[in-house]
Order: C-alpha cells, then structure tokens, then sequence
C-alpha cells in the first residue's frame, strides 16, 4: 500500500475530521473513500459523455473496407 501525504488548508481539513466523526472512522478511509467516489463518478461523467456522441450508422462491412 502507498502513502500519500496531501497538504489540506484549514476548511478541507475540518471537513475531513466532520466526515471522520460522522462515519466514526478515521482519515485514511475517508479518503479512501472519497478517492473511490470520485472514480466512479468519473466513470459515469465517461458513460455520459459517450453516448452523446454520434453514432456510425451503416454497414460495418463497407466500413472497414473504406478503412483498410
């Protein structure tokens, strides 16, 4: 496991100990945590930035030989 050391002005690091109390668990897992939502939320942003984009619409067969 890798360490991390993170400088945290004033706010975030009352913040980190608000969450700490109220998940009664300790600094560590809560950024563990939070590092984990954000991985999923960056992979939902992912998900929804995809399926915006057009669609290829046609015949994948004349496709790749346009490609080739």
């Amino acid at each position: 496991m890798t360490t991390v050391s993170v400088p945290l002005d004033a706010h975030l690091a009352n913040t980190l100990d608000e969450l700490v109390l109220a998940y009664g668990s300790n600094r560590s897992a809560v950024m563990r945590k939070a590092l984990e939502r954000l991985a999923e939320e960056e992979a939902v942003n992912a998900i929804l930035r995809a399926s915006e984009e057009p669609t290829l619409t046609g015949d994948l067969d004349n496709l790749l030989t346009s490609i080739k």
